[in-house]
């Protein structure tokens, strides 16, 4: 005796439990099912199970995905890396580098400069471009992604925002901070025993052409105690920053070198940023789209152990003055630098060095301590100077350095250190010729040929 199956819905077949059971086994029972719901089934032959099998499908499909997703948010880690982030060019520089890359798209970096004897000397060098790379650091797949955004720019500079993705195993995420340590280190290396030279680059500061050799303070030669009086002055700034915080004193200091061109306070100023170990701001007052804004945010964000350089200040406010067309002519007012040396915006822990060859042209206003701390004038060689550069450039001709000392004072002119530097690196291994062409430093702007 057999117990019939209970009848279903109207127009639906019903399934018969004991052709399911007869076979006796788990796969059996399965075919008798899956033969009486497929294949005897009317409705299901009708279109409707087609529809049923569809959506259960169209779900099974969701699901996967998200299970898929769900198991990549799991197992997987992204790093981004903004291109305004400093580690940005620190991680390209580093991967263009790196051995252990696969790369089917570069970009390259053209180093080109121009020496002073006129030859040229060029060096490309190809990094990751937008596009996908991969690479293999310490044992771990790293999968890179270069994008670079057609709608989002700078509005500064009119460069593409850029980002760079790093995707790696979750249990590898420990490798993204070594990777970018390594990064730094190989970029701070390159600088190492050097000057890095930074002008400003829309809002932020960006190094200008390679990082320079140190450049020894006693290279730079200025009249007695000149250089002295200016190391120790910047040294005692240096030290005594709790000093200024416990009397509520802005912690910074700003220096006026002034005197004739070519008397060497430019190069004393990269001399002694050279034996502090520290780097240069060089930012130009004159440039027509210097802002009050972009000036303050530029002078409140100098890079950690940077001297700033406002060159010729007096160029820039020579002719300071409104007019109806274009409001004032310099590209930032004089209120918006005074305001950024010292107003309530200005920056902390800052050394300023300014250099004019006019300082009767500077308004009264910019000498106000606070805003020029330290003055001093760097003016022609002396007869000092004279006889300290001779005996660098020529070592025991003291006898030489005597006579050329009387003939340049014999001359009646004032002679620039720059001259003398050129007539001395012009006769490089010859004192006795240097003497006999004492009389072309009577022209400041004699081409040695």
């Amino acid at each position: 005796m057999s117990l019939e199956p209970p009848k279903g819905p109207a127009g639906t077949p019903n399934l018969d439990m004991d052709k399911i059971t007869e076979s006796g086994s788990i796969s059996g029972a399965a075919n008798s099912l899956i033969n009486q719901v497929f294949k005897e089934n009317p409705y299901f032959a009708a279109g409707g199970g087609l529809m049923i099998l569809g959506s259960a499908l169209a779900l099974a499909r969701t699901g996967i995905k998200s299970g898929s997703s769900l198991l990549y948010r799991q197992l997987v880690v992204d790093l981004e890396i903004p291109s305004k982030d400093k580690s940005y060019l620190w991680f390209l520089e580093w991967m263009g580098k790196y051995p252990q890359r696969s790369s089917r798209h570069l970009s390259v970096e053209t180093n080109f400069i121009q020496h002073d004897n006129g030859s040229v000397t060029t060096k490309f060098q190809l990094v990751p471009g937008p596009g996908s790379h991969l690479i293999r650091y310490k044992g771990a797949f790293m999968l890179i992604k270069r994008e670079r955004s057609g709608k989002m720019i700078d509005m500064t500079n009119g460069a593409p925002f850029e980002t760079v993705t790093l995707t790696t195993l979750y249990r590898d995420r420990h490798l993204f901070n070594e990777l970018l340590l390594e990064a730094k280190k190989m970029a701070t290396k390159q600088n190492e025993g050097k000057t890095v030279i930074y002008t400003s680059w829309g809002p932020e500061w960006r190094p200008f052409g390679q990082p320079k050799a140190k450049r020894v303070l006693p290279s730079v030669v200025l009249d007695k105690g000149i250089a002295k009086g200016i190391l120790d002055d910047v040294k005692d700034f240096m030290q005594n920053g709790e000093w200024y915080l416990q009397r509520g004193i802005p912690y910074r200091r700003g220096y006026l070198l002034h005197g004739p061109p070519g008397s060497g306070k430019t190069s004393f100023i990269q001399a002694l940023a050279g034996h502090l170990d520290y780097n240069i701001c060089i930012l130009n007052l004159a440039e027509s789209n210097l802002t009050d804004d972009r000036l303050n945010h530029l002078m409140n964000n100098i890079p950690e152990r940077s001297i700033l350089l406002l060159e010729d200040v007096d160029a820039a406010f020579n002719k300071r003055g409104q007019t109806d067309e274009s409001g004032f002519k310099s590209g930032v007012t004089f209120s918006g630098l005074l305001n950024s040396l010292d107003g309530v915006t200005s920056s902390e822990e800052t050394i300023t060095f300014m250099t004019t060859n006019h300082p009767e042209k500077l308004d009264p206003a910019i000498m106000r301590p606070g805003r020029i701390d330290y003055k001093q004038y760097i003016g022609n060689a002396t007869p000092y100077q004279i006889e300290k550069m001779f005996m660098k450039f020529y070592p025991g001709e003291s006898e030489l350095c005597a006579e050329f000392v009387q003939k340049a004072e014999g001359l009646g002119l004032d002679i620039s250190t720059a001259q003398l530097q050129g007539l001395f690196v012009f006769n490089k291994n010859d004192p006795q010729n240097a003497l006999a062409m004492i009389e072309t430093l009577r022209h400041q702007n004699h081409v040695f040929s």
